[in-house]
């Protein structure tokens, strides 16, 4: 039988995943994935893995069936590209933070920031991911308090 949740755990869906770990193991101060070095003191944000699962139900709702159904991987690589995105803009979270929270190295998540931004020249895509913000900020607020 599968252990608790502890009291702090964030329910989120056990089948999305941050490098190989469940999301609410990493919320509940589980280590850090394998290969991952963080810095003494940094715990994962609950707030970026909560928009994380947020976009991917979007993603899912919203998105090219078709795709979802042909190209699994590369869609999970967008939903993660487009949370780390509004986590830094809308959220104003710091890189190193989202970094941390999804087991990526802060370049990383720059270059995520810096593709998603490219893609909003798209009108459907600009739109997507002004939705994914209105919603996160509504949940939020405009900064991130802790």
């Amino acid at each position: 039988m599968p252990a608790e949740p502890s009291a702090g755990a964030i329910p989120v869906s056990p089948s999305l995943s941050v490098s190989g770990r469940s999301t609410a193991r990493m919320a509940a101060g589980a280590s850090a994935p394998s290969g991952v070095t963080l810095r003494i003191g940094r715990k994962p944000k609950p707030t970026c893995l909560i928009v994380f699962q947020l976009v991917s139900e979007m993603v899912f709702l919203f998105g090219d069936r078709v795709m979802v159904r042909r190209d699994r991987r590369r869609l999970a690589a967008h939903s993660r590209q487009i949370a780390m995105y509004v986590c830094h803009v809308a959220l104003s979270i710091s890189v190193d933070d989202i970094a941390t929270s999804f087991g990526r190295e802060r370049s990383t998540v720059a270059h995520a920031c810096h593709l998603v931004e490219d893609r909003r020249d798209n009108p459907a895509f600009d739109d997507f991911v002004s939705a994914v913000e209105r919603m996160v900020t509504s949940v939020f607020g405009e900064a991130d308090e802790g």
